[in-house]
């Protein structure tokens, strides 16, 4: 495993021990530095490339890391380096498509602090929090809560509420947010260049809840993903274009693929049912079945309005799975 390059997080936005009543620097021993790698022949290669690097969080005494699952899809190797510089295998646990989270175990004994699972849904805007990545204090930064609400993703993703906290951490995979008390709020996901309102211009993190990991965590574990039927997948990659949601690309051996959705198609209904918005996209998907029924689509192309039905995948079904070590 590489080391980790040099850079620091700007003195005036690092946390300040004297702020918090949880020891600081025990606390950021959670959270390590995390590299995976993948096949060149795996399904998200192309997409989200065969080497990965982000951050992990500590959080069992069993050595249970909790990561942003792109991270670690389809690894075959996974490696993790504490913040005093050890560097220790890991592998992959469980991987969630609904929420994005992803479990990792260690693979060797470890001697450092974890973090307790805190309460997402009680913070609020405004709160101060810390967006914590591997190497303590001078990778961490100290931000607050800017907004709590809905996020839609173009690749089949959608969070009834994300968490968005500013300033932005220049390295956001997997962080971990902190609450005031040093609970786990959340898991760092993306880097967003504009507000979380559309309106307001700016550099923010949309941090996955930690709630969402409650539900599932022990199936995770036991099983690599929820114990429940996996949701319909088309392999659509769509964005909201001038009011409308429009077609902009299509997965490999996808089903919108194979049914010939072309990109510039502008998707009116579901089974019937108009849609506005990228996630009234997916939430209307979601409700027609689980993976594998048949999608109802109205299209519209070069002036022509018409109907096509899209058989849905499981898109796990295309992965690698984890090499067990």
């Amino acid at each position: 495993m590489a080391s980790q390059p040099e850079w620091k997080i700007p003195s005036s936005l690092q946390p300040k021990a004297h702020d918090y009543v949880f020891d600081l620097e025990q606390t950021l021993l959670s959270v390590a530095a995390l590299t995976a790698r993948i096949p060149e022949e795996a399904f998200t290669a192309e997409t989200l490339g065969t080497v990965r690097a982000g951050n992990a969080v500590l959080i069992n005494d069993r050595g249970l890391f909790l990561t942003i699952g792109y991270l670690i899809t389809e690894a075959e190797e996974v490696w993790l380096r504490s913040n005093d510089g050890r560097t220790f295998a890991g592998t992959v646990i469980g991987y969630d498509q609904e929420s994005g989270f992803g479990l990792v175990q260690a693979l060797a004994r470890l001697d450092l602090p974890h973090l307790a699972l805190g309460n997402s849904a009680a913070a609020r805007s405004g709160d101060p929090v810390i967006v914590a990545g591997a190497g303590g204090r001078e990778r961490s930064i100290s931000a607050r809560i800017v907004a709590k609400q809905e996020f839609a993703g173009y690749w089949e993703y959608v969070l009834d509420e994300a968490i968005y906290t500013a300033p932005a951490h220049p390295n956001w995979g997997g962080t971990a947010l902190i609450g005031e008390n040093g609970e786990l709020l959340g898991i760092g996901s993306l880097h967003l260049e504009q507000g979380a309102d559309k309106n307001e211009k700016g550099h923010l993190n949309m941090i996955v809840p930690i709630d969402l990991l409650k539900p599932i965590l022990d199936d995770l574990v036991r099983f690599g993903r929820r114990n429940t039927p996996p949701r319909p997948w088309l392999g659509l990659y769509a964005a909201e274009i001038e009011d409308k949601v429009v077609v902009v690309g299509r997965g490999q051996r996808s089903p919108a693929r194979r049914a010939e959705l072309k990109n510039g198609d502008i998707i009116l209904a579901i089974g019937g049912k108009p849609i506005k918005s990228l996630a009234d996209l997916y939430r209307t998907i979601y409700a027609q079945g689980d993976a594998g029924c048949d999608i109802a689509m109205t299209l519209h192309r070069d002036g022509v309005t018409f109907d096509v039905n899209v058989t849905s995948g499981d898109r796990t079904r295309l992965f690698k799975a984890p090499k067990l070590h």
